[in-house]
């Protein structure tokens, strides 16, 4: 498991505890990016024994091995009766990534899955016999719940159904109607209950940002650490030799998921990648890999498949990322998730969030803060220290971390991140350009202080003296002032209001200026509109 892992799960224990699918009780937040994930885990959850970090760790793990399954048999069924070798198959088993990841409690096992299953059916289409078409429409229907931009896969692949069933306008229509009546269904419900049009993670990442430059670092960044041009340069040679000869149908089938993965990579580039290495391109390989998961062994192929074996070994053996190496996070902001979760845990395997619990300069140093002062508190930390506030609601805001403390501190109480994960208010706050991918914002605590502490002001800033006493009576002010705006007010009433129909409506007709709305980090600032 990683940090960001944990984050899933206490949305899942929320939604099992009757609280709704929130990070918080009371706040209408989708802090989650795979909403079919979510789900999934939380029906594992419903068993008794398994606690929720070992249900993500075996589902992510069974996800993974089955999509694996499913490339190899869909790649198998391009090539009856010739002798093959699982020769992509062995590109994706020798990156120490795909396990990572496959057992963090993220829904990159399920990505894996899905991606997989989507290629299979595709490909049973276009070589088998009579496949009902009605389980294919509402698996591309699930591409968006994956993963909001896997819509891109979607729409990618249904234009390859067309070509390969090649059905009549009218049916073609009908297929749309039953692809889009999952994911439809569910924006109503994201715009009613939520209030925007995205997971609040796409605003907190601003995931319509071009930032080419860190995209194409983050790309390199990857092929560097493993070699990887060796692999795909031999298996697209293998590929042009065992494929060429293919049907105009079949030969759609194989450019479907490379067309899929080629736009899917340019999206990530285009966003500038993520702070955790090799995760958001893991998809894109699979999706290029899936065509020649397998290969046939002939004179020509069968030394280029040795050498795809070589490279197996040396990557699996000796190839790790600079970050992974020296212990710390690597340039550009990228680190490798799992050597930086068993250095902060300092566990060689850690599973459940109490594998955390002990990590310096959180849960044990917060509890003594808030030993001192009685009743509904803010806590924010200043620079590595916990500083404790009289407040009308206990909030935590945790710095970095978001997932363990989520877990392990009282659901009853609000935990929210200065990054937007699970805030409302800093997801709505403007990037900072400097920041890397994923972590582009960070607001001044003062707006946690204002926004639930008790007393005016000068008393906040006075009480906060006993700690660092370094957030000012101006700052907290300012960011009362701000909190007063009618568009900031609006949006926090769409999280924090009861749901009624007029509510939901609001919400809903509402989402898309609402998640248009930014204003400056610093509060001293966002008291005059910006």
């Amino acid at each position: 498991m990683c940090d960001d892992g944990l984050i899933v799960l206490r949305t899942v224990q929320n939604l099992l505890d009757g609280n709704g699918p929130v990070f918080n009780a009371g706040e209408r937040v989708e802090a989650n990016t795979s909403t079919l994930w979510t789900y999934v885990l939380a029906l594992g959850g419903l068993q008794p024994w398994l606690r929720l970090e070992w249900v993500a760790v075996v589902l992510g793990l069974l996800s993974a091995l089955g999509g694996l399954f499913f490339g190899l048999d869909g790649a198998r069924r391009l090539f009856p009766d010739r002798r093959i070798v699982p020769a992509g198959a062995l590109v994706v088993l020798a990156l120490p990534p795909f396990w990572d990841y496959a057992t963090s409690g993220l829904e990159t096992g399920l990505v894996t899955l899905w991606l997989s299953l989507v290629w299979w059916q595709l490909v049973r289409h276009a070589t088998g016999g009579p496949v009902r078409i009605w389980p294919t429409l509402l698996l591309l229907g699930c591409g968006p719940l994956v993963r909001p931009e896997f819509a891109l896969v979607s729409a990618i692949t249904f234009a390859a159904l067309v070509l390969v069933v090649r059905p009549g306008w009218r049916r073609v229509l009908g297929w749309l109607a039953l692809t889009g009546l999952i994911p439809v269904a569910y924006q109503v419900f994201r715009m009613g209950y939520y209030g925007l049009i995205t997971p609040n993670t796409a605003l907190a990442k601003e995931a319509t940002q071009a930032r080419w430059d860190r995209g194409w670092l983050y790309l390199v960044e990857l092929f560097a650490a493993y070699w990887l041009l060796v692999p795909v340069a031999l298996l697209l040679v293998v590929a042009v030799l065992v494929l060429r000869d293919r049907d105009r149908t079949r030969l759609v089938v194989v450019l479907t998921p490379v067309v899929a993965g080629i736009v899917l990579g340019l999206y990530v580039t285009r966003v500038g990648g993520d702070y955790m290495h090799a995760r958001m391109l893991l998809p894109v390989l699979t999706c290029l890999l899936l065509p020649v998961m397998v290969a046939p062994l002939t004179r020509w192929t069968t030394p280029l498949v040795l050498a795809v074996v070589a490279w197996t070994v040396t990557s699996a053996v000796g190839l790790r990322p600079v970050s992974a190496e020296q212990h710390k996070i690597g340039a550009y902001g990228i680190s490798d998730a799992r050597v930086f979760w068993v250095d902060s845990t300092g566990k060689e395997h850690p599973v459940t969030a109490d594998d955390a619990a002990l990590i310096p300069g959180y849960l044990p140093e917060l509890a003594a803060a808030r030993a001192r002062v009685p009743g509904p508190v803010v806590v924010v930390s200043l620079f590595g220290t916990w500083v404790v506030y009289p407040a009308t609601r206990t909030v935590i805001s945790s710095p970095g971390a978001l997932g363990f403390p989520g877990l392990l501190l009282p659901r009853t109480e609000t935990v929210v991140d200065d990054l937007g994960l699970a805030s409302p208010l800093a997801a709505h706050s403007l990037p900072i350009a400097s920041r890397p991918a994923g972590h582009q914002k960070e607001l001044s605590v003062a707006w946690m202080i204002a926004d639930a502490g008790a007393g005016s002001p000068e008393e906040l800033a006075a009480a906060g003296s006993a700690g660092n006493g370094v957030v000012s009576a101006e700052a907290i002010g300012a960011a009362r002032k701000s909190l007063a705006r009618p568009e900031i007010r609006e949006m926090l009433d769409s999280v924090r209001a009861p749901l009624t129909f007029g509510r939901f409506w609001d919400n809903l007709v509402h989402s898309f200026g609402r998640s248009r709305l930014r204003f400056a980090p610093n509060p001293i600032d966002a008291q005059s509109g910006r």
